[in-house]
């Protein structure tokens, strides 16, 4: 941790890790989308550079939040993990989800997947969680992962929906 901390305030800390937002949205990438090399980060739909992504995913692997190692199926890549503390944050992200589906204009292909988390509740957060820790964490378990498959189909669906809607309009 910083030595330049502005205070013990346990929000203050908080965000002095992951409150700037770029670092949320390298964290939603992974957590949501699934992505663990540098260039899959860099294509983030809000248009990251290069430079900036760096800096953020040096930060987070020294807070904690990430891991870094050597991609065993490539020589000249790095495989980023979501540590335990990372994890963590599913619920906080749902909530965050539910929030700006609730109070900002979102769209529908990018709100889909805060509208299940939010209904599927804590329940279905402790199994996305659990998946989390068997992809990143190498922990076991039961059954076979659906929760990101299940947030990813429903994604699809509704962009093939909208194309479908969009080419007989």
């Amino acid at each position: 941790m910083k030595d330049d901390i502005r205070s013990g305030c346990p929000i203050n800390l908080s965000l002095e890790v992951f409150g700037d937002k770029w670092s949320l949205l390298i964290i939603r990438d992974m957590i949501f989308g699934g992505k663990r090399h540098f260039r899959e980060l860099l294509r983030s739909q809000e248009g990251i550079s290069s430079n900036i992504l760096a800096d953020r995913l040096k930060m987070l692997v020294e807070q904690g939040m990430l891991t870094k190692a050597d991609d065993p199926t490539h020589k000249q890549k790095a495989i980023y993990s979501l540590t335990e503390m990372t994890i963590a944050l599913v619920p906080i992200m749902a909530q965050l989800g539910a929030w700006g589906r609730r109070y900002l204009p979102v769209s529908e292909e990018l709100s889909i997947r805060a509208e299940l988390m939010e209904d599927g509740g804590p329940e279905l957060w402790d199994r996305f969680m659990e998946e989390l820790r068997h992809a990143h964490l190498g922990t076991p378990i039961e059954g076979p992962p659906r929760v990101r498959a299940m947030l990813q189909a429903a994604y699809e669906e509704v962009v093939a929906r909208k194309a479908r809607d969009k080419a007989i309009a």
